[in-house]
């Protein structure tokens, strides 16, 4: 327990001596699905961003449920200065989902559960002014999915006979967008 009080001080210190923007994913946001983050130095040419994205939609059109919440930590290196140019990150993140799968909408069938992913993005920071700038990324990888394949027409049970988690793994581009961010101090 005495480790909290001096991560959290350590914390305090490298956010004291940091630049750190708030971010708000613009292009997500035109199909209500919130995507916010934040992002801070941790070295010269590094940073450290952490965002949040979730879809409320109980269904985009009446049968496919699009309900989901995914964090991602990521660790980006700038390869010209910080916040201003290309940059490449790597992150590993983890999801909670109620959706249909791409290959399932011809179907009465979805997936409930969980996962985590494993990747990396690349993106391009254009300054706009001393306090905001525009984070253009897209990003990809590996995700690990545990689901119960459920109906979405009333039918009770399962579609599938599993006895604990179905699995499903497969490389996918999962995040993309412009973000719009602003400079705390």
């Amino acid at each position: 327990m005495k480790k909290i009080p001096a991560l959290i001080a350590l914390l305090f210190c490298l956010h004291a001596q940091s630049q750190t923007y708030v971010k708000f994913n613009g292009i997500t946001a035109l199909v209500a699905v919130p995507n916010i983050g934040i992002e801070t130095s941790i070295g010269e040419k590094t940073t450290f961003s952490f965002d949040v994205m979730a879809s409320f939609w109980e269904s985009f059109n009446g049968n496919h449920p699009m309900k989901f919440i995914t964090v991602t930590p990521e660790v980006r290196y700038h390869f010209k200065e910080k916040y201003n140019g290309f940059y490449a990150g790597g992150h590993i993140g983890a999801d909670k989902y109620e959706l249909q799968k791409w290959n399932y909408w011809n179907s009465n069938h979805y997936e409930d559960g969980f996962g985590y992913r494993i990747g990396a993005t690349i993106g391009y920071n254009l300054k706009v002014s001393d306090k905001w700038l525009l984070d253009f990324f897209v990003g990809g990888g590996w995700h690990q999915g545990f689901y119960h394949g459920k109906y979405n027409d009333g039918t009770p049970g399962r579609y599938e006979k599993t006895v604990n988690w179905n699995k499903s793994g497969e490389w996918l581009p999962y995040r993309g967008g412009i973000m719009l961010s602003y400079k705390l101090n």
